[in-house]
């Protein structure tokens, strides 16, 4: 798995004019490839008057799944550039779909390529985007009694919280860093006599 990768942070559309012409770029993340056409299926439904809807996707934190369509457009004008500027930017799990009003004005292959491309670099400027760290998901168990001094030492040292559990005993979620499980197993076992458990799950990403 990578270590980190790079998404869009939200949702959004950003609109830029050539020449009379409207492209309107939707993005937003997408976890598969369901999630990704489902998105582009919405944004045809919004729009059902204009004449091209050209996308691209990229999935999978090291991008190894890559797709794009020109919808119409002349060949590798639309669907390519808007890719190679996902990639560019090192962008993952993220779907964009530029919707074009023809304007009457005819841009030619070099104006549509600036054009497409174009507008979803805007658009990721717009939005933003934000880093996705790997970690190790660990599950800490300790008493109730020392559960609350633990979890604000959690936070106060930056690590990530995800879940807290009452039960008999109180289950603690974190996320770690790989590098840093055998220096949190002592920090914990320091921190609380010895008395807390740890047990190690899977892998998931979290903002880094």
């Amino acid at each position: 798995m990578q270590d980190q990768y790079r998404t869009v942070t939200r949702e959004g559309v950003h609109e830029i004019e050539i020449n009379k012409s409207r492209f309107l770029c939707a993005l937003a993340p997408a976890a598969t490839e369901e999630e990704a056409q489902a998105f582009i299926a919405r944004i045809r439904k919004e729009h059902p008057t204009a004449r091209h809807h050209c996308f691209a996707y990229v999935l999978g934190a090291d991008g190894s799944v890559q797709k794009a369509s020109d919808d119409g457009e002349p060949g590798g004008t639309a669907g390519v550039p808007m890719l190679q500027m996902l990639v560019r930017r090192e962008v993952r799990y993220v779907v964009a779909v530029v919707t074009r009003y023809f304007g009457g004005v005819k841009l030619g292959a070099g104006g549509l390529i600036r054009a497409y491309g174009g507008v979803v670099g805007e658009a990721l400027d717009v939005l933003g985007t934000v880093t996705r760290q790997r970690f190790r998901l660990a599950t800490v168990t300790v008493d109730h009694q020392r559960a609350g001094k633990l979890e604000n030492d959690l936070r106060a040292t930056g690590r990530a919280v995800r879940e807290v559990r009452y039960g008999a005993d109180v289950r603690i979620e974190v996320g770690l860093p790989e590098a840093e499980v055998e220096g949190f197993r002592a920090w914990l076992a320091d921190s609380t006599a010895g008395t807390a458990g740890l047990e190690l799950g899977g892998e998931a990403y979290g903002d880094a």
